[in-house]
């Protein structure tokens, strides 16, 4: 069983990946911001720190085997452009980082797919996360979908038979499938399959694999 440290630990996937984790028998820390400790899943250990500042939180990393990277701007939008940097950015930083110097064995970053026609500056950061991640020599998982179907976000169920469409056209087929959607649960189920099989090297996974994932 693995011994795995995640940030975000209380959000929106964090929560739902240490529940799936625990329920398959591994060992649980969360990262979390002071106050937010009851919003961890039940049996997950929960640390207080800041993700922006891996000096609050390095010395909890010891002894992982997996560190799992899910801090980042709630709701991306155009808007947030600079929050893309000073919170995503910053906190991938500072978490490979803290792995690297723990001597963690495998690293798993959720990105976004790429290259896309919208949201520049938040594919821009998460690129510049994944190159930090080879920088370090990490082994590592990175994660690309491209938006992540779960309660409360549900409104581009709309854009589906778009996708169908764009799906049939032979022009626009690899775009769809790259940048199709993905659910909650596959994109869960896809992370704690790759913290039970970790990846030598770096590993890529795009949306088609993400979604024949079963769950």
């Amino acid at each position: 069983m693995a011994f795995v440290f995640i940030t975000g630990a209380s959000g929106f996937m964090g929560q739902r990946l240490s529940a799936e984790l625990l329920r398959r028998g591994h060992t649980v820390r969360g990262l979390v911001r002071p106050g937010s400790g009851k919003r961890l899943a039940p049996g997950c250990e929960g640390v207080s720190g800041d993700p922006l500042d891996a000096s609050t939180y390095r010395q909890h990393v010891a002894g992982a085997d997996t560190f799992v990277q899910l801090v980042g701007v709630a709701h991306p939008g155009p808007s947030k452009a600079a929050q893309f940097r000073s919170i995503d950015l910053a906190s991938a930083r500072q978490a490979v980082s803290a792995a690297a110097g723990a001597g963690i064995r495998h690293f798993v970053y959720v990105s976004v797919a790429h290259p896309a026609p919208v949201m520049r500056e938040y594919i821009a950061a998460r690129t510049e996360a994944e190159e930090a991640i080879r920088a370090s020599g990490l082994n590592a998982t990175i994660l690309r979908p491209w938006y992540v179907l779960g309660p409360g976000r549900r409104w581009p169920l709309l854009l589906l038979p778009a996708y169908w469409i764009l799906g049939a056209l032979p022009n626009t087929r690899e775009s769809a499938r790259r940048l199709g959607l993905v659910t909650l649960p596959q994109m869960v189920q896809t992370m704690a399959n790759a913290i039970e099989h970790p990846a030598s090297g770096v590993r890529i996974v795009e949306v088609p694999e993400i979604r024949v994932t079963r769950v």
